[in-house]
């Protein structure tokens, strides 16, 4: 069985969840653990994930901070979250006007370059934030709130330094997902303690496979 995992912004396919996942996970469970990086426009990126989909026919899809949006949006299979992001797109739009001023997209590409490897590369540019709360929009339907009838669990950290600014909100969660989740007590991005003490377990139990 495969597990699809979603990186986050500047996430990916050397992001660090999934490596663990991978290194921990035993071959004799039969799961593989598959992640890959996608397009930082969120239109691209979910026509990449769609093909994706359809190429590996995933068990389970895991999705991490601005990532789990593009989880959301895979119909038809159960979702894990690690730190989701939901209302990051309220923030991207909002700032699609900036990156009309000369030199804004520059200084964002800059401030927010990601680590060398196989990483998502960030380009801030008008025509690619404008499409981020339609993003958002399209993602929440298929949220038990609108009628979504996939199941859903997300972990967030206690310490999560975004939760300050309403960037990863339990609020906005409870709004569309209800009461499933559970709070860890570390940061946004999931210590190593708690994806193996509590990610990998979910994966086992919503799997209904054997540690």
């Amino acid at each position: 069985m495969v597990i699809l995992y979603i990186h986050g912004m500047g996430g990916g396919g050397d992001s660090r969840i999934p490596a663990i996942l991978r290194s921990v996970i035993p071959s004799r469970s039969g799961l593989e653990v598959v992640v890959r990086t996608y397009d930082f426009d969120p239109e691209t990126g979910a026509a990449q994930i769609a093909g994706w989909v359809r190429e590996l026919r995933p068990a389970l899809v895991i999705g991490e901070s601005l990532g789990a949006l593009q989880a959301i949006r895979v119909k038809g299979v159960p979702h894990l979250f690690v730190s989701p992001s939901l209302n990051a797109p309220l923030y991207l739009g909002g700032l699609a006007f900036l990156a009309l001023i000369p030199g804004i997209t520059q200084l964002l590409d800059r401030i927010y370059r990601p680590k060398e490897g196989d990483r998502q590369r960030l380009h801030f540019q008008y025509s690619t934030l404008r499409k981020y709360r339609l993003h958002r929009r399209l993602a929440l339907a298929n949220s038990p709130r609108q009628g979504g009838t996939d199941s859903f669990f997300a972990f967030f950290g206690s310490r999560d330094h975004y939760r300050r600014s309403g960037v990863v909100s339990i609020r906005t969660w409870r709004k569309y997902f209800g009461d499933t989740y559970r709070i860890y007590d570390g940061t946004h991005f999931m210590e190593e303690e708690f994806v193996l003490g509590m990610l990998i377990p979910a994966i086992f139990d919503t799997l209904n496979c054997k540690l």
